[in-house]
């Protein structure tokens, strides 16, 4: 019996020594630091508030073990969330860098902070993931524009059995604000003129499901589909492509459609077409696109998260009711000069027609933004970014008037 199980034994250390060596070997951390300043200046004469001007420091610490060994692979993931005011006030608070005090709304908290877990489950090229998620997907793009991310609670599988196609599915049951600590139900954004009633009831539960295909090196499409339950269902349609012309030279067409419907307890009936062309020449890029809204509501999409449209902007997303707008895009990156990391954006969107109701007049607005940033990329100062963001809002018969400047230094650090 002993000449039987000391080879045994032998066999099971080694298989588990060789599970926790790719569990912890194929491991890597990263450290990413954020101090951001926010100041948006509201224009009109009576509006509730002057200003919102908040300065914090933020702390992302992100963890991603391996797999053990095995016909399915088990591993971790981690995110520690930190946000630590520098400089606020009650009547300058509100601009989403930190999280309110529950006794005082209008003071923000000294600090607040986030530890997500995530499980994951890993099956040849199939990985399933339950826990703390930040899904970048049509439907439901997490975002990640203030001092801490946004975060989602639930479940998320993703399939790559098929070379070029991507599939995902999944059911979320709870969101984290990006100026938040507290899991709380799905509710949908109220900015503009949408026109969607019983936007305060709030909602247990979201579904999603997503297949992108890559034809080949140039084209690209994808459906998804999305079901906020209580709420909608939406259907999502993309095409990209690029076409070659030449040493230097592409034309990127970008083409969005989404049918949103009610989910019988909303009156949401929403056409949502959208067309981005980016013409790329050498470190230019010049963009031109068109969106469209039709239907008897604006764009319905979950309460602080990024819209997938092609106006989506810094501010704005020209998502109102019946509203039509246009963008002009010019990037350059000044890499083509020999300064690589430096990269320059400026755009302009005009929008109209939007429908304010029987009697009013119709709505427009503009909204104009710049974007100048670095990354420094060698010596001691390697990953450390400055990004400068501007933008200037201007509205008719709804809306804020509003100038708004962002200013973000950043670095990452690999910790293993």
């Amino acid at each position: 019996m002993k000449n039987t199980l000391f080879p045994l034994f032998l066999a099971g250390s080694s298989l588990a020594t060789q599970a926790h060596a790719d569990f912890i070997e194929d491991s890597k951390a990263r450290l990413e630091l954020r101090n951001f300043y926010f100041n948006r200046d509201f224009r009109q004469t009576a509006a509730a508030q002057s200003k919102q001007e908040e300065w914090a420091q933020g702390f992302l610490l992100r963890y991603e073990s391996g797999y053990t060994d095995g016909t399915i692979g088990v591993g971790i993931d981690a995110l520690g969330l930190l946000g630590v005011k520098l400089d606020s006030s009650p009547d300058r608070a509100g601009s989403g860098l930190l999280k309110r005090d529950a006794s005082a709304p209008r003071r923000a908290k000294d600090e607040y902070g986030e530890l997500g877990l995530t499980a994951k489950f890993k099956a040849s090229n199939s990985v399933l993931k339950v826990g703390t998620l930040t899904p970048k997907l049509p439907v439901l793009v997490a975002n990640d524009s203030r001092l801490l991310p946004q975060t989602f609670r639930g479940g998320q599988l993703n399939v790559q059995e098929i070379k070029g196609l991507v599939i995902d599915a999944g059911h979320l049951d709870r969101v984290n604000q990006r100026d938040s600590s507290d899991y709380e139900k799905f509710s949908i954004t109220t900015t503009g003129a949408k026109g969607i009633a019983n936007s305060q009831v709030r909602s247990n539960a979201f579904d999603f499901a997503s297949l992108a295909y890559q034809w080949n090196g140039q084209l690209n499409s994808s459906y998804s589909y999305g079901g906020l339950d209580n709420f909608y269902h939406q259907h999502q349609f993309n095409l990209v492509h690029v076409l070659p012309l030449g040493e230097g030279q592409s034309l990127k067409s970008d083409l969005r459609y989404a049918r949103s419907t009610d989910d019988g307890h909303s009156n949401i009936d929403n056409n949502a077409l959208g067309a981005m062309f980016t013409y790329a020449l050498g470190g230019h890029a010049f963009g031109l696109g068109y969106q469209r809204m039709s239907g008897d509501t604006g764009f319905a999409y979950i309460n602080g998260t990024d819209a997938f449209l092609v106006n989506f902007v810094q501010i704005g997303d020209f998502a109102n009711t019946d509203e039509r707008s246009w963008q002009a895009r010019y990037d350059y990156n000044f890499a083509a000069l020999g300064v690589p990391g430096l990269t320059f954006m400026t755009r302009y969107l005009s929008g109209d027609s939007i429908d304010l109701g029987a009697g009013n007049a119709k709505g427009r607005e503009w909204e104009r933004d710049t974007d100048i940033g670095y990354v420094v990329q060698e010596g001691p100062l390697k990953n450390v970014g400055l990004k400068w963001r501007n933008a200037t809002v201007r509205t008719a018969h709804f809306g804020s008037d509003l100038n708004e400047n962002r200013l973000i230094l950043s670095y990452t650090l690999a910790l293993w």
